[in-house]
């Protein structure tokens, strides 16, 4: 069984609010470290993160010399002793400082990818996450810990993996609660559209374009080399935002590479033919225009022609009678096929409107609907 990111902004703070250590195992790129961040931002607590995999034997704690004199002790018989203190990573010299100065703030510790730690790495953190507590020092009331691991082959439904990981602690998988996340692509399409800084957090011809080809957002058959992941996809919207700064020439010069880089050859290349065709592409006002011909719009790739259909049903007031008309066109002029993937896509209630319309034309685009919806099954 797993979870979905929508699942899983529940299941983590609620493992935690029962004194528990949250351990969410997913693959590489499906967006596990934007979920906690998305879980601190919920709870308003304050995000310290590690990656254990860039962590050595002695980061968290390592002993350092005496700084004064009355730390050395001077025996009569057997030379002279030094009481050895520790020096403590920054990161937790930063936790301790901020429950000093917020009491009562909650804190998140999240030690992502755990499991491609070191074993020397993983036992030095034992404590910290069994017994909260490092040598001497107790961890505040205030910090809760999250760890992070990628997909061992000993998990149940990862016989195929092949991370680089170290295997875990049998206490560590005792005394965790382990949350398996999948990619859901309904769950990310909807965290794509959230708003930051003035704009989606995915470029809205990323989000269209998954919503079309929902298998590429990470494709069962996964190459040698690069593939698509959801963090790869982000880093393709990125860059995208910035190209569409450049002159056109040069972003056209440009775009494969860029997004290869993320993705992959193969996908690069339906990605960027899509990219492209967008730039042709029929706005809603010219698609639903009384002088509007259609020709230009059969010329179009299927990927493209779903997309815009499905953009009208977003945009576009189907229940009025001559854009119902022009919709039943543009819907008979895909292949059937795309004309499924965009039926699934109508909302029980847009179905009601067009029922209770009564206009002819509402009728027609109903009637054409249930037919496609009837073939299929």
């Amino acid at each position: 069984m797993s979870l979905s990111y929508q699942q899983l902004l529940v299941a983590v703070p609620l493992v935690l609010q029962g004194g528990n250590v949250p351990n969410i195992v997913g693959e590489a790129g499906i967006g596990k470290s934007a979920l906690v961040v998305a879980v601190a931002s919920q709870m308003q607590a304050k995000l310290f993160t590690t990656v254990v995999s860039l962590s050595e034997k002695g980061d968290l704690v390592m002993p350092i010399p005496p700084f004064t004199a009355n730390a050395f002790v001077m025996t009569s018989r057997y030379g002279e002793l030094a009481d050895v203190k520790y020096g403590y990573t920054h990161t937790l010299i930063e936790i301790i400082a901020q429950a000093e100065a917020h009491p009562g703030q909650p804190i998140l510790w999240f030690l992502d990818e755990f499991n491609r730690g070191s074993q020397a790495v993983q036992s030095e953190l034992m404590n910290l996450v069994l017994q909260r507590q490092i040598n001497s020092l107790q961890l505040p009331a205030e910090v809760q810990i999250i760890l992070a691991e990628n997909p061992d082959s000993d998990m149940p439904g990862f016989e195929e993996s092949n991370y680089a990981v170290m295997a875990g602690d049998a206490a560590i998988k005792d005394r965790t609660t382990r949350l398996v996340m999948r990619v859901d692509v309904a769950d990310w399409l909807q965290w794509a559209k959230t708003v930051v800084a003035g704009r989606p957090v995915i470029h809205p011809l990323v989000t269209a374009y998954i919503a079309t080809t929902p298998d590429t957002l990470f494709p069962r058959e996964r190459g040698a080399d690069l593939n698509p992941t959801p963090r790869a996809w982000q880093r393709v919207s990125d860059n995208l935002y910035e190209l569409e700064k450049l002159a056109p020439k040069m972003a056209d010069q440009l775009i494969f590479d860029i997004v290869a880089g993320d993705l992959g050859t193969l996908h690069a290349q339906l990605f960027v033919q899509y990219w492209r065709e967008q730039g042709t592409t029929l706005s809603m006002a010219e698609l639903f225009s009384p002088d509007f011909k259609g020709t230009q719009f059969n010329d179009l790739s299927e990927v493209t022609k779903i997309a815009l259909l499905k953009q009208a049903l977003l945009e576009v007031t189907l229940t009025d009678a001559s854009n119902a008309t022009r919709f039943k066109q543009l819907l008979e002029a895909a292949a059937p096929d795309s004309r499924y993937v965009v039926v699934k896509a109508i909302s029980r209630e847009l179905l009601n409107e067009l029922y209770n319309a009564k206009s002819h034309s509402t009728e027609e685009l109903y009637q054409l609907i249930s037919e496609v919806a009837l073939d299929a099954d």
